[in-house]
């Protein structure tokens, strides 16, 4: 109780100050807590300085950024003098020290910021806010660069803990579910129970020890007796329940990131490797590991394609035979979506297979967390979502991405080392011509 009431004071005074005198008292604070040599003080400074950050609102918010980036940057002078000291003596010390000259203060801070209670979590939410503020800052970006370093070793595999959740879970956690999904929305208690409790489906998350009952990523599941095309069907209120003794495929129907301060830093890889280990060691029978995935920026990149002149996904036939999508309810009337369908699926084979971003990496953020994952472009699934939200991402199209055990490193190494896209033979027949970086295989 006192302790909260300590908590609620600092809030008060926080608040009271003006908006420039909280960023810059926060800066001494700082100063303060990576010159102090004493953990117990240490901690209780961290905790103050967290709790002060909580209560910034915008305007201070960024210029504590600011100072992140200027005042908690390089240290020039011991750069400059590390460097001389390994020019002049090459040795193992003089390059340990050099390392350590290397890094910004701020990555000092931050780990000592981390001994707080709570602390991790903080500097989640700390990130977060700092990705909010870059859509308009790309000077920060260095600041992030250094909160992914840290993050990807504080969040590494050997952290993460893998749990089953089912009906037994903690309402917490249950509630966090049905609040983080971002693929297919949970409508209600029911619809969750319907996904997690039945005996064909399955659903599983990470955990972090820091982050307690918070999961930071999490997969559902379908088991069915072949590849499904379509959503509807899974989602179905109503629907026939496999014995999970007769299915055959493991079908990942939704996978969401739920910290958004964890962005860029991956463990999506290793929750797909072990779930596959755990549901083939709990039901031996299942050999196929598809996705169905959403293609959430299709429609976009086929709108700025048709409105080219020389487009090069579109010939002018498929240009034409595409105005069709501007009917309203398109896909509702059979002779209106058949003629639709070839022309579509060729111009999603194209961007799969040849789009690509600024970075020369895949157009499609789904395709590159799968393909990294070294999973291949299985098949192109014509109105697999008639949701409207689909239907205004990806006019309706899904993607069924391929888990072949044997095959994950050889493909991930494909798409690390020249960005080919892996992908059957069924949908790169769908391009007119082959090109360089599609790697074609048997399906």
């Amino acid at each position: 109780m006192l302790q909260s009431i300590a908590d609620r004071g600092r809030a008060l005074i926080a608040r009271r100050e003006p908006a420039h005198e909280r960023s810059a008292g926060l800066i001494e604070l700082c100063e303060a807590l990576l010159s102090g040599r004493g953990e117990a003080s240490g901690v209780a400074l961290a905790r103050d300085i967290l709790a002060r950050y909580a209560t910034l609102t915008i305007g201070p918010r960024i210029a504590f950024f600011e100072a992140l980036e200027t005042t908690f940057g390089h240290d020039r002078a011991r750069m400059e003098a590390a460097i001389a000291a390994w020019e002049a003596t090459p040795s193992p010390a003089n390059a340990a020290e050099l390392h350590r000259a290397s890094e910004p203060r701020r990555l000092e801070l931050f780990r000592r910021l981390n001994l707080a209670p709570g602390g991790t979590a903080a500097l989640v939410r700390m990130r977060e806010q700092l990705l909010d503020a870059m859509d308009h800052r790309d000077d920060l970006a260095a600041i992030d660069n250094d909160f992914v370093h840290l993050f990807s070793s504080w969040f590494n595999r050997g952290f993460l803990v893998l749990r089953r959740i089912d009906w037994s879970t903690p309402a917490a956690i249950l509630q966090k579910i049905i609040q983080y999904e971002a693929v297919h929305q949970i409508r209600d208690w029911d619809d969750l129970r319907r996904r997690i409790d039945l005996p064909d489906r399955r659903c599983y998350a990470f955990f972090h020890p820091a982050l307690v009952d918070e999961p930071l990523i999490f997969v559902e599941i379908a088991l069915t007796r072949e590849v499904p095309g379509a959503i509807a069907p899974i989602l179905a209120d109503k629907r026939e329940i496999v014995d999970p003794d007769r299915a055959t495929t493991a079908t990942f129907y939704s996978i969401t990131n739920c910290q958004r301060g964890l962005n860029g830093v991956s463990f999506g890889h290793f929750l797909i490797k072990q779930v596959v280990e755990d549901v083939s060691r709990e039901v031996p029978r299942v050999s196929t590991f598809v996705t169905l995935s959403p293609a959430p920026n299709f429609a976009q990149w086929l709108k700025r394609e048709r409105a080219q002149e020389a487009s090069m996904a579109l010939d002018n036939e498929d240009r034409e035979a595409l105005t069709a999508l501007d009917t309203p309810d398109w896909w509702s009337t059979p002779e209106i979506a058949e003629s639709l369908r070839e022309p579509l699926l060729r111009a999603a084979a194209w961007y799969y297979m040849r789009a690509r971003n600024g970075r020369g990496l895949p157009f499609d953020a789904v395709a590159r967390f799968h393909l990294g994952n070294g999973a291949r472009l299985e098949r192109l699934d014509w109105l697999g979502d008639t949701s409207e939200r689909a239907l205004a991402q990806s006019h309706g199209l899904m993607v069924n991405y391929l888990y072949d055990l044997d095959y994950i490193e050889r493909n991930h190494e494909a798409y690390a080392q020249q960005r080919a896209v892996v992908a059957a033979n069924s949908v790169s027949r769908l391009l007119r011509s082959p090109l360089r970086e599609i790697v074609p295989v048997s399906g």
